[in-house]
């Protein structure tokens, strides 16, 4: 099983450099991107027949369609999905939008483009440790992804057993 990541942005230059940022990632995880909410639900069902598990999500707010704040509001409602680390990624979300994400998808992290790539490669580090934390997976197979100070306990315990 291997931890996946989906990013959700409509214009192709900006999907590609989000896919190029979390690059060094990719050894690790399965990164995988889609242009829209559709294409996303149906990323999601291919993750889930694979056995892999999106353990992020990182959204832009104006799509074609469906919002990318509807998304993550879905992915709250779900109990299968409700636990995804939820982050938007966008410069066109307003104040309403926001509070939205914030109150109605339990969103975890904002981010506004243009973003610092190593700022990016950080919080996703950082959600993808909360999940794994709040989740109690075994950290090991996810560890370069990972903030390793912050699972040295769950290793350790992986190791008393």
């Amino acid at each position: 099983m291997r931890l996946a990541i989906v990013i959700v942005e409509d214009e192709p230059g900006v999907r590609e450099a989000l896919e190029r940022d979390l690059s060094p990632l990719r050894n690790t995880l399965r990164v995988e991107a889609a242009s829209d909410v559709d294409d996303a639900v149906a990323l999601l069902a291919e993750i889930a027949e694979d056995g892999d598990q999106l353990a992020l999500i990182l959204a832009d707010h104006r799509l074609p369609g469906r919002t990318g704040v509807e998304l993550l509001i879905d992915l709250h409602a779900d109990a299968d999905t409700a636990a995804v680390r939820k982050v938007l990624v966008t410069g066109q979300a307003d104040q309403e939008d926001t509070i939205r994400a914030v109150n109605e998808a339990g969103l975890h992290h904002y981010i506004a483009k243009p973003w610092d790539p190593a700022e990016l490669l950080t919080v996703v580090r950082d959600q993808l440790t909360e999940f794994v934390l709040e989740q109690r997976l075994d950290p090991l197979p996810h560890l370069a992804a990972l903030d390793a100070v912050r699972v040295m306990p769950l290793l350790r315990d992986r190791g008393d057993r």
